[in-house]
Parts: structure tokens; sequence; C-alpha cells
């Protein structure tokens, strides 16, 4: 008998590779998968401007990166002693304007001189709710705990997200042609707009996602959202608060996408990375044994290996340190 519904998932039309340079932006989760990427030694930009939820705000960021758009002097704002931009993140707030600014306009830049060349973007939707400044009727990324009397809320349609995308996709075939597309919908509970209407936000933003996908064959679609709620539907495979993925719920998601979208030399390349990642983290009960010499020397060996394949300078310098002290 089963016990569960396990997602099977297809082969991805175009693998990637360790080689591909790849950037993650959206909600929270682009932070996890992008985190994992990282750790397994990708080229990568994690989430750039910070944790963005809205589909619209996510397209605006990326066409500004392509374009290396730096906002307008005057669209940033003050609130409670600190300056901010509604674009960015709360993370980008500073007491001093020149700071706010020269940030934004660092990652922007950074972001466009990575994503000429980049092979990946993985988007992560996390609600289809958004918040319309009332001055300018702009959608924001971030109300920075502006009163809400200056915001309307609001719930996008799957048309205005697919109308959304078809700009920004645009821009990005003019900027980068080879670059191609992963859409997610965040696993994630928003429950502050009430379980019912959190069903309803992620079912828009799936439907887009669809819509999106059969429109474009070179944008995929991962199913993190169920994975996560159906393979996964169990309260075990939360963290404490119910809403957030566990770190094993994080792993087994890895663990699939790895399987659907790696080629074949780095799905190999992460088994024997794993090993090396143990033998870093490995703590000895007697550091200053021959066997754990021997042991780091053999470490240190399978590092060299590696060293035109991905970038271990940080690891070999750790393990000879090591040895030094030996």
């Amino acid at each position: 008998m089963h016990f569960r519904t396990e997602i099977k998932i297809e082969k991805a039309k175009y693998p990637i590779s360790l080689k591909h340079d790849i950037l993650t932006t959206g909600s929270c989760f682009s932070d996890a998968i992008g985190s994992k990427l990282s750790e397994n030694k990708f080229n990568i930009i994690v989430n750039p401007f910070g944790t963005t939820y809205n589909p619209v705000s996510i397209h605006k960021l990326l066409r500004a990166a392509f374009n290396n758009a730096h906002p307008a002097p005057h669209s940033y704002f003050e609130h409670n002693g600190l300056f901010a931009h509604y674009d960015f993140h709360s993370a980008f707030s500073d007491p001093e304007k020149e700071n706010v600014e020269r940030a934004v306009k660092s990652t922007i830049r950074d972001a466009h001189t990575f994503l000429k060349t980049a092979h990946w973007i993985i988007i992560t939707y996390g609600t289809a709710f958004v918040y319309k400044r009332n001055d300018t009727g702009d959608i924001v990324a971030n109300c920075h705990k502006v009163p809400s009397a200056n915001f309307t809320k609001e719930l996008l349609t799957e048309k205005k997200i697919v109308e959304s995308f078809q700009g920004f996709y645009q821009n990005l075939k003019a900027f980068n042609p080879s670059c191609k597309i992963i859409l997610t919908v965040s696993p994630v509970r928003h429950i502050k707009d009430s379980i019912q209407l959190n069903g309803v936000s992620k079912a828009i933003l799936r439907s887009a996602c669809h819509t999106i996908s059969e429109q474009h064959p070179e944008v995929q679609y991962f199913p993190a959202f169920e994975i996560m709620m159906d393979d996964l539907r169990d309260y075990r495979f939360y963290k404490s608060d119910m809403l957030h993925p566990a770190p094993v719920a994080e792993d087994y998601i890895w663990e699939k996408f790895s399987e659907a979208y790696f080629d074949k030399s780095t799905q190999e390349f992460l088994i024997n990375w794993k090993q090396i990642v143990t033998a870093l983290n490995h703590k000895p009960f007697h550091g200053d044994s021959d066997s754990h010499r021997s042991f780091l020397k053999k470490l240190l060996t399978d590092l060299e290996d590696l060293r035109g394949t991905v970038n271990v300078e940080e690891e070999l310098a750790s393990v000879k340190a090591q040895l030094h002290e030996r």
C-alpha cells in the first residue's frame, strides 16, 4: 500500500550545468533554493534585491537590472528616521539617504553585469496580493511599515501577472536571448491574508505560471508548492511557525530539483562534493594523530582535483592551515 502521493517530475528539457550562472529572486523560498545552489559551488547571485513577494514587483526589479536603470532621487522616502525605497527590501534602509542610493545603485549595477551572461533566472512568486500607493497608484514591493492608510490592497488577476511577465520576458530576450527561466510558487503560507485567501492567492499564481510556461517553451515550472502541499502534507515538515518548510523539507525539495534539472556530470559532482563537505565538517577526537594527518592529506588531494572545476580556495586554505598546525 502507498500512504503518500509522491510527485514524479519529468527531466528538464534544458538541464542545468555546474558551469551555468544562476540568479534567484522573489520570495524567501528563492533564498532557500539559492543557498543550496551556493553551498554546492554554483556561480550564483541569491535574491540580490532582497525578499520580494509579488510578481509585478519582481518583474520590475529584473527589468531595472536589465536596463541598469537607477531609481530617481525623488523616489526615495523617509519614515521613522530611515530612508528607504518602496521597490527594495528594508535591508537597504539607512538613516542616510546617500547610503541607500549607493546600495541600490550598486545592487542594480552588479545584477546588470551578472545577467548579461547568466544562463538561468529562478523566480519564486510568493503572493498575488499587492499594495498600491494611493498617491501614485504604483505597486510596491515593500511597505516598510508605512501606515496602511497610504496604500490600497488589491489581488492581482492571472491576466495582470501574465501581461507583466510578457513585458519582462521581452526585455530579457532583447538583453540576454540565451537566458532561461524557472518559475516556482513559494510553499510558504501567507496566512495574514487568512487561510482562505492564501489559497486564492496561490491558485492565481499557479494558474499564471501554467499559462506562462505554456506560452513560452523555454520557461519551465518547478512544483515546489505541490511537493510541499501534496507529497509532504504533514506539519512535521514545517518549522515551528507552521508556515515555512523545515530543513528536512527543503532538503527533500532540493533533492527533487537536483534529479529533475541537473545534467549527469553535475549530479556526479554533487555526490562527490557531499562527501567532501562531510569530511570538511569532521571533528576528530585526536586532531594531532597520524591517522588524522593522513585524513587531511587525502582531503587536500581531493580538493586539489576539483580546483579546475569549482572554486575551492577557501576550503584548501582551511585544510592547509590544519596541516600546518600539526
